[in-house]
C-alpha cells in the first residue's frame, strides 16, 4: 500500500482531519498531480478557521508552474496575499513573513 493510499484509508476513518487532508495534498504534489493538489490545498483555505500552511504551499507550487507557465503566477500571489492575511489574523507571525518574502521573490520575476 503505497502512503497516499494510506492517507486515504485514515481519511476514511476521519474525513474531517485537517493534517491528513494536507498531508494528501503533498502525496499528490509529491506524485507530481498538482492539479489534484492545488484542488485539495484550495478546499484547506475554505475551513473555518482556514489552514494558513495550505496557503503557502499553494503559492509555491503555482510559482513553479509560473515557470512555464507564466498565466499561473498572479494565482500565485492571490494565494500569498490571502495567506498573509490569514496568519496575521490568526496570530502567526512567522508565516505571514514566509509568506511575504515568497511574496516579494514573485515580484522580482516581473509583472505580468
Amino acid at each position: 500500500m503505497s502512503r497516499r493510499e494510506k492517507i486515504e484509508a485514515m481519511l476514511a476513518d476521519e474525513p474531517n482531519d485537517t493534517f491528513l487532508r494536507y498531508s494528501l495534498a503533498m502525496e499528490h504534489k509529491s506524485e507530481g498531480d498538482f492539479a489534484e493538489s492545488l484542488r485539495r490545498l484550495e478546499e484547506l483555505t475554505h475551513d473555518d478557521p482556514p489552514y494558513v500552511p495550505a496557503f503557502f504551499m499553494a503559492g509555491q507550487i503555482l510559482a513553479d508552474l509560473a515557470l512555464e507557465d507564466p498565466t499561473r503566477l498572479d494565482e500565485s500571489r492571490k494565494f500569498l496575499r490571502d495567506g498573509i492575511d490569514q496568519a496575521r489574523s490568526q496570530g502567526d507571525a512567522h508565516a505571514a513573513a514566509e509568506m511575504s518574502e515568497l511574496l516579494s521573490s514573485l515580484g522580482e520575476r516581473g509583472e505580468l
